[in-house]
């Protein structure tokens, strides 16, 4: 299976945003649809995970024999790059020719960062990127350089966090100036090109740098080295002393009441506009309930993250027509999208929703899960122009279907049949419109958050075919984005002509978060498929994780590698935003990892990310509900539910459905095969001890190391489950 992730984007509909993509909400203003996707049994066969760009100037790069101008953009993959290729802007891409011709000429580097279905991006493109006048400006007097955020988040973390310290806020484009030797002195989002009433126009911001860098250089220098100074300062995340990680129980008391002093009662959420999906707190709250379960908190907790997502799916953040979700609601009822999807909110959200399912029974929240991941398999539709809206509709749900039966004078199946005509009509009519263009490019961490949707929903709904088409992703992850001989996972490969995978001719390895998005999407697969060959890949990405990003002096992981002489900040992400942050994920994986294993080392490496960020955790945990929500994990340690027999047995079957349908947070699922010579029993000798009773497929709840007694009974093991 091949995965192609791209972005859907789109100009702002009505009541969206009026400024550029804002940046305190990590990897947002990107989406990803999935072209039809066959069986991923069947030979020769290939599922694309596609972005699709709203925007008319998108697509591979507008490659045309009667342009005008072609810089070296032209030779990159990335198709955001390739939407400059054709500017009569000198661009390079980020590396060496560019930073010695800096050196070299002695001239300042102009950074603009972005990301192909960013609407500011692309109107900055148009209106000063495409303009003769000012690309003539920036060729004689500076150093050019288009970085596409999503290829390149190392570098957009570093300058990214230059510019929201040093103005009032950040996002994209992102435009930074900096000194020869990288340092930024000077940094902003969108500009127009001309001044205006409230904003001064490109061409003066560019001129007047100019006359400050030729007057004012030494200390311009200067200043630059106090602002990195201060950053460093600033993002320093890490462990102090002998320090033990922070108490459970006050961490996720704290982070409970923190959402629920945000929580919208009557709309569900935690903000009033614009209102974004966050799984990350629906996850916390699920476990707090998991461990609070005969508590008046605990049942509130719950009652906010089944309420939420209900709201979320009757709102028009869901899409009714073509399915999934878009990136986030612009008012406060849910009601109207910011019209792009992303493919790391349908993996998270899919799970979500499987997870309301197996905890509440509730059908409504299975539907939900299976729209989602239909929307993925197949493909996502389409980016909505500017103004679209206008004397339109968007669908949402405002009654219930009984409700909605009785006013009419209908039966309920009745009803049923004719919203699901209506629906199949209405997309019908939506597939009139003209597709989208579409960015090629696969990212590796994103494509791991879809492997745990599709392998967690497979496992809960009892859906095989979600299980196979995320060993299919795993399996084009293995084959195409991971190097045997170096152990490193590459960030990202590109869909090139006839179909065929293209890699940069320059590889971009790997960041923190491919990382343990990927291990995190091996071991929902294992415990999905019980192959134990995800597990020994698992393993291994976690080796070299620890190798490649560990800080032994602070603690926790760095977010990218020490090899880079370019970067000059190694940060550790310190909030759950659209994506969990990778520290947050970690502690957890650690946690698995060593289930398996018996590796203890990794245990003292989850307690030291804790401790690395206790600050955070005990005083605002609400940035860091998957963290939060990790210190349980930490302090309870994981159970591991054992269970002995033949894979295709029914009765293994049955014991292993058991805990598919049983909520339990801080568990990990073992099959003991007996195959004596296989990765588990030479991890783990105490699988040896164990037997089947009586000839029966049985389950052990071990901690530890040490096991209960065993059970044969979907009945007796729920009971244990549930202790």
């Amino acid at each position: 299976m091949q995965i192609i992730i791209a972005q859907q984007g789109s100009k702002k509909g009505e009541g969206t945003l009026a400024g550029p993509e804002e940046a305190p909400l990590p990897a947002c203003c990107s989406s990803v649809w999935l072209g039809r996707l066959p069986s991923c049994l069947a030979s020769h066969r290939t599922i694309y995970l596609r972005t699709a760009l709203a925007m008319a100037t998108g697509g591979k790069g507008r490659h045309s024999s009667n342009a005008l101008y072609t810089n070296r953009l032209i030779h990159e993959k990335s198709p955001y790059l390739l939407q400059h290729a054709h500017n009569p802007v000198d661009w390079y891409p980020w590396g060496q020719e560019a930073f010695d011709k800096a050196k070299r000429e002695d001239k300042l580097i102009f950074l603009s960062v972005g990301y192909s279905t960013c609407h500011w991006c692309h109107v900055m493109e148009q209106e000063s990127f495409q303009n003769e006048e000012i690309g003539q400006v920036l060729n004689e007097n500076f150093v050019c350089i288009k970085v596409d955020r999503e290829e390149r988040p190392d570098v957009d973390k570093v300058y990214m966090a230059f510019v929201q310290a040093t103005s009032s806020g950040g996002g994209w484009p992102m435009s930074v100036w900096l000194t020869p030797d990288l340092k930024p002195f000077v940094g902003g989002t969108y500009f127009p090109p001309e001044d205006g009433i409230y904003q001064v126009g490109f061409r003066t911001v560019l001129l007047r740098i100019l006359e400050q860098w030729k007057r004012n250089k030494a200390t311009l220098l200067e200043n630059s080295q106090k602002i990195l100074s201060a950053l460093l300062a600033r993002t320093d995340v890490g462990a102090r002393g002998e320090e033990a990680p922070p108490s459970s129980k006050e961490v996720m008391t704290r982070c409970f009441q923190q959402l629920l002093e945000s929580y919208d009662e009557e709309y569900g959420g935690f903000s009033e506009s614009p209102k974004f999906p966050t799984p990350v707190n629906l996850n916390f709250l699920f476990s707090y309930w998991a461990l609070h379960r005969s508590t008046s908190e605990g049942a509130r907790a719950l009652q906010i993250a089944l309420h939420t997502l209900k709201m979320m799916a009757y709102g028009g953040i869901h899409d009714h027509i073509a399915q999934g979700f878009h990136r986030y609601s612009t008012d406060q009822r849910w009601h109207v999208p910011h019209f792009e999807k992303m493919l790391y909110d349908q993996g998270q959200l899919a799970a979500a929703y499987s997870k309301a399912f197996q905890i509440s029974g509730d059908e409504f929240f299975a539907d939900i899960a299976a729209d989602i991941l239909l929307y993925v398999s197949r493909d996502l539709n389409d980016g909505d122009p500017h103004n679209e809206l206008k004397g339109k509709n968007v669908l949402i749900v405002q009654y219930s279907l009984e409700l909605t039966a009785a006013r009419f004078g209908l039966e309920l199946e009745q009803l049923k049949m004719l919203l699901v005509k209506s629906r199949e009509q209405l997309y019908k009519a939506r597939r009139l419109r003209p597709r989208p263009h579409l960015d090629s490019k696969m990212l590796a961490s994103w494509n791991g958050l879809m492997i745990s949707g599709f392998a967690q929903s497979g496992a809960i709904l009892g859906r095989k075919e979600y299980t196979d088409r995320a060993i299919c992703a795993a399996s084009f992850l293995q084959n195409h984005m991971f190097s045997a001989t170096t152990g490193k996972l590459l960030r990202s490969c590109y869909r090139g002509e006839g179909n065929l995978v293209e890699k940069s001719s320059v590889p971009i390895y790997g960041f923190l978060e491919d990382y343990v998005f990927v291990i995190q999407g091996l071991f929902d697969l294992y415990e999905a498929s019980m192959n134990p060959s995800w597990l020994e890949w698992a393993v291994q990405l976690q080796h070299k994780q620890d190798e490649l990003f560990w800080d032994p002096k602070g603690f926790a992981y760095f977010s990218t590698e020490a090899a880079d002489p370019s970067l000059l900040l190694r940060m550790k992400d310190d909030q759950d935003g659209a994506e969990p942050s990778p520290n947050s994920i970690a502690v957890t994986n650690l946690l698995r990892a060593a289930s398996y294993t018996g590796h203890k080392e990794w245990v003292k490496k989850a307690g030291q990310i804790l401790t690395a960020f206790s600050e955070r955790l005990l005083k605002i945990p609400a940035v860091l509900p998957e963290m939060a929500r990790a210190t349980a994990a930490f302090h309870l340690t994981l159970k591991q539910v054992v269970i002995c027999g033949d894979p295709a047995g029914e009765d293994t079957r049955e014991l292993l459905h058991c805990y598919y349908s049983t909520y339990t947070p801080n568990r990990v699922l073992i099959l003991a095969d007996g195959d004596t010579t296989g990765f588990l029993y030479h991890h783990l000798g105490f699988l040896s001890s164990l037997e089947r009773k009586d000839g029966k497929a049985t389950a052990y709840l071990c901690e530890n190391f040490a096991c209960s007694l065993p059970v044969t009974s979907s009945q007796e093991l729920r009971r244990m489950l549930l202790l």
